[in-house]
């Protein structure tokens, strides 16, 4: 497999939690995996080992040599592509080089195919990996070390493509055939999940209903029509979660355990919530909604902006733990300056709080505008936590009247009636139901491997 982040290691959002858990649940499944990341300047990794130095290659005029370092964590080996004057920055994203950043990663990768690690299967992740089946279907098309090697790429979130000006071609070494041949070509400018999506043997998406949306105009962004063309090849895996790190009966990071049989510890949690955000105890007896999330167009925030009024008007309490686009957070503040006795920001990320977070709301809105797969939903369910979901991609596959509540148009209108809609069942019989019927649900990786496992089985076994 080859990523841009891997929890612990480098995270900025969910990629890194399946990049975690989804090679363990496939070692644990009986195969051989090897994750090569990025070694960046805060990559969160200790006593690894050098298994290869002055790994070399080119990308046009430019000439790297990488150190390559392993830590092996539940059997699965990772390997650290280390190129100091490449990810030696304080930020994984966003850096005017960025092509060149991660089309050397996907040389790297190779490098590692030819020398630590000879794969059935190279298994890239969203578009920092999206060069590879490119390389290997014209590059190194003829090369003895990677005959017969097939390829996935996994899309994770379709709106972030690897789009760069037309120029970059130089930089990477890449003929402009590519681009003239329609490979890499998308609105006078390269894209890398383009060429990748063209290239792959197998296309695969973290959510059923998320497979079927991006073959859509509405959610395709502007790649719905090669998807369509490659749908026989296109498959949706729900992700999974991690219940080692995400069980309220076991989790170190809140006050007080519970489960389905015992479900007195969450009031402790709502409690240590309450005071952690800086809001009342007497509120203990409302109900309190959790956000944790990036502030992005994608998360739907634009919604509650049309409506803090009456929102707070449900004398709800609210606990917000996240960053992102300036005018979502200032919203935030602003809201929280509004309703401070009801309102709490947290800027950033917090592991410990979002746990919290989890254990001690009774709800967790996702207002999502679209969500591949969306993960703290299922965090949610296990902590007893119901959803309040926009019902899109990985959220409509997750949850059912038994587990939360959804909304279906993207109004300002209807998130409030889903809030509503909450409301009035929370403090009653049905809602104690929904709760245990929420936590017995089981959404672990181990489906989700059965899953890869079978698709890589059938891809070898393809001519």
């Amino acid at each position: 497999m080859v990523a841009s982040e891997a929890a612990p290691y480098a995270k900025t959002g969910g990629l890194a939690d399946v990049l975690s858990a989804l090679p363990k649940a496939l070692v644990r499944a009986g195969e051989e995996v090897a994750v090569v990341l990025p070694y960046y300047r805060n990559t969160a990794v200790s006593n690894t080992r050098p298994v290869y130095e002055r790994l070399a290659f080119g990308l046009g005029p430019f000439r790297y040599s990488a150190n390559i370092l392993e830590k092996v964590d539940g059997g699965v080996r990772y390997l650290f592509v280390q190129i100091p004057e490449l990810y030696d920055r304080p930020v994984l994203y966003g850096e005017p080089d960025d092509h060149l950043r991660f089309a050397a990663l996907c040389h790297a990768a190779l490098g590692v195919a030819r020398h630590l690690f000879a794969p059935n299967i190279i298994h890239g992740h969203d578009w920092q990996a999206a060069l590879l089946p490119l390389l290997l279907t014209d590059t190194y098309a003829n090369h003895p070390a990677y005959l017969g090697i097939k390829t996935i790429l996994t899309i994770h979130n379709l709106g972030y493509q690897g789009q760069f000006p037309v120029a970059v071609l130089d930089d990477l070494g890449l003929p402009q055939r590519l681009y003239a041949g329609g490979l890499m070509e998308f609105y006078g400018g390269v894209n890398f999940l383009k060429a990748g999506l063209i290239t792959s043997d197998r296309l695969t998406t973290v959510s059923r209903r998320y497979a079927q949306e991006i073959q859509t105009q509405a959610f395709g962004f502007g790649l719905d029509g090669i998807l369509r063309a490659r749908s026989n090849i296109l498959i949706g895996i729900l992700n999974g979660a991690d219940y080692e790190h995400w069980d309220p009966a076991a989790d170190p990071l809140i006050p007080a355990h519970y489960n389905r049989t015992d479900l007195s510890g969450k009031a402790d949690c709502k409690r240590a919530l309450l005071t952690e955000a800086g809001l009342a105890d007497s509120r203990v007896d409302r109900p309190l909604i959790g956000i944790v999330s990036r502030f992005a167009s994608q998360k739907g925030f634009d919604l509650l902006m049309q409506i803090p009024h009456e929102v707070a008007a449900e004398n709800v309490s609210i606990v917000v733990l996240g960053s992102g686009d300036q005018r979502y957070e200032d919203f935030f503040r602003w809201y929280q300056s509004a309703y401070p006795d009801r309102v709490s920001l947290r800027i950033g990320y917090d592991e410990a709080f979002s746990h919290l977070i989890e254990a001690g709301s009774d709800m967790f809105l996702m207002p999502s505008r679209y969500e591949p797969c969306g993960l703290n939903q299922i965090y949610s369910m296990r902590y007893g936590t119901l959803p309040l979901v926009h019902a899109t991609g990985g959220l409509d596959d997750t949850i059912d009247a038994d587990t939360g509540f959804k909304f279906w148009g993207m109004t300002p209108g209807e998130l409030l009636e889903c809030i509503r809609a909450a409301l009035r069942v929370y403090g009653t019989p049905r809602w104690s139901e929904m709760m245990l019927s929420a936590m017995q649900r089981d959404f672990s990786w181990h489906a989700a491997a059965r899953q890869y496992v079978a698709m890589y089985r059938t891809l070898l076994a393809t001519a």
